[in-house]
């Protein structure tokens, strides 16, 4: 098992250590596609996946998520965050058991989802209707003057939409104080991705390595080497990997990442589980 650089009280303790500091911006790692910004004492959290639920459902068949990290905190320790996003309704970026406790212990957060599934989201975790704020292409959210979430499409594999034309897979540009981030959600690099993200000159991307396999019979992503490639095409920022080290069926090693990221002379960190970048 791959165990995380810091984890529960420590990672906590790190966390909390930051949060009223004035200068930069940090992000952490929290596994698969998870990650936790902070600035300004904000906390935002992007499609969270902390727990066991993928493992517990698919241990029997076909294709079990035999997990290769550790978990790296439990949701409910979680008590400071000021929005939630889910990206897709795949568990590992839509999870009950990781949602559920986020959602109690933070009375006041916001939940940022496609607004194309905002039924099925409600019914999974468990909440109002209309307590989640959807999103589709080109739409906005402002969680205050200095914060806004911004919706580009995902194609996993496929640009869905549904009958009202909104968009199934998102991924979200977070403008916060005076950066930038991309986060991908689960994305292929579809004709034009990299102009819209590039609009925003973000100062960081979040992008995917695992690759397009039709073999693990699940949907796919970018691969490592397509992922250095759309940093450099969509800017210079610094471009973060995710979505390995998670399943054993599905990932693929960082080195692969890093070694075409030195070939397209793009700035780039790989974070370990539970790591964080600070700009």
């Amino acid at each position: 098992m791959i165990k995380p650089i810091k984890k529960d009280e420590e990672l906590l303790a790190e966390i909390k250590a930051y949060a009223e500091e004035v200068e930069g911006l940090r992000i952490w790692w929290l596994g698969q596609s998870g990650f936790l910004i902070q600035w300004h004492g904000i906390h935002l959290l992007l499609d969270p996946y902390l727990s066991d639920s993928l493992s517990k459902k698919y241990q029997d068949t076909e294709k079990p998520h035999v997990r290769i990290s550790e978990l790296v905190i439990s949701p409910e320790k979680l008590d400071f965050i000021d929005l939630v996003t889910s990206s897709h309704n795949h568990t590992d970026h839509l999870d009950a058991e990781t949602l559920k406790p986020i959602l109690k212990a933070n009375p006041k957060i916001r939940f940022v989802i496609p607004e194309a599934n905002r039924a099925f989201v409600a019914e999974r975790v468990g909440c109002d209707l209309n307590f989640p704020i959807g999103l589709t292409d080109r739409q906005s959210y402002f969680l205050n003057q200095a914060v806004a979430i911004n919706a580009i499409p995902s194609a996993h594999n496929e640009l869905e939409v549904n009958e009202n034309g909104h968009h199934k897979f998102l991924g979200y540009v977070i403008q916060i104080g005076p950066y930038s981030i991309y986060h991908s959600g689960d994305t292929l690099w579809y004709e034009g991705l990299e102009k819209k993200v590039a609009h925003f000159q973000p100062d960081v991307l979040l992008l995917p390595i695992n690759g397009n396999k039709p073999e693990r019979k699940v949907a796919g992503n970018m691969s490592a080497e397509e992922a250095a490639a759309f940093g450099k095409a969509a800017g210079s920022g610094i471009v973060i990997p995710h979505h390995y080290n998670m399943f054993e069926f599905n990932t693929e090693d960082p080195e692969r990442f890093i070694e075409a990221a030195e070939r397209e002379g793009i700035p780039y960190q790989v974070l370990e589980i539970g790591g964080k970048l600070e700009v």
